[in-house]
């Protein structure tokens, strides 16, 4: 099996984190190739950051496929693109939020979701709700700045336990949702010390993206998922234009 995990966003040590969870979860015989935008923000904290991160998104979904990769996880927690993604590809496309909410939903009756800033708590609210968890999940913020993950000395573990532990005293969690790809290095040590299910959204989306390829399952292109129609795209977006009609 050969899977695509797609950053969103131009910060490669993030590309290089979500990898590495990647591979500590995936098959004997399932490879797991990175890649990272070329174009868009460094972190995507908000829906302004998310749509400029589309076209870097799709490119890199866009030659992934091409590349042979058979299933494709974009790592990031707002499922950013995931729609425009499964449109464009013909192979599976996972988003890190879907998955680790259906995994979490396994796992635990009520759950809660860390995540970084306040204004990505209101979009995975709105997530949640979609995705059919909004009886089940809470949203939290930690906030913490997605780049500060990065950064020794930020106090960034900190505020995360600080989220965690007030889930578990307060909303009645009885597992942990962590709400950014760029936490997915923390889930055993969090898990260790709180003893309830912790869930990463890329290691989540990884074994579900094999369990779509052994089951030789693709996206629907009736309906909601069809190829885009052939149309002309102008000035930088031309590249993207569909070559060819659904």
């Amino acid at each position: 099996m050969r899977i695509l995990v797609v950053n969103p966003n131009t910060t490669v040590s993030m590309t290089e984190k979500a990898a590495e969870a990647a591979r500590l979860v995936a098959a004997a015989g399932t490879q797991i190739v990175a890649a990272t935008a070329a174009m868009g923000p460094a972190s995507i904290e908000g829906h302004y950051d998310g749509a400029l991160a589309l076209p870097g998104l799709l490119a890199a979904i866009r030659d992934g496929e091409a590349a042979g990769a058979e299933a494709a996880v974009i790592a990031c927690f707002d499922d950013t693109g995931l729609d425009a993604a499964r449109s464009l590809a013909s192979i599976p496309v996972l988003g890190l939020c879907e998955s680790a909410l259906v995994t979490a939903g396994f796992l635990a009756q009520r759950f809660t979701v860390v995540t970084t800033l306040e204004r990505s708590r209101v979009l995975l609210e709105n997530l949640t709700r979609h995705y059919g968890f909004g009886g089940r999940a809470k949203v939290r913020a930690a906030d913490i700045p997605v780049l500060d993950l990065e950064k020794e000395g930020s106090g960034a573990l900190d505020k995360l336990r600080h989220q965690i532990e007030r889930a578990l005293a307060e909303d009645g969690a009885e597992a942990i949702v962590l709400g950014c790809a760029g936490m997915a290095d923390l889930v055993h040590e969090l898990q260790s010390i709180y003893r309830v299910p912790v869930v990463d959204g890329v290691s989540a989306a990884v074994k579900q993206a094999e369990a779509l390829i052994a089951q030789r399952l693709t996206t629907s292109k009736r309906g909601s998922y069809a190829a885009p129609l052939a149309k002309p795209y102008s000035g930088v977006l031309s590249d993207f234009a569909p070559s060819t009609a659904a």
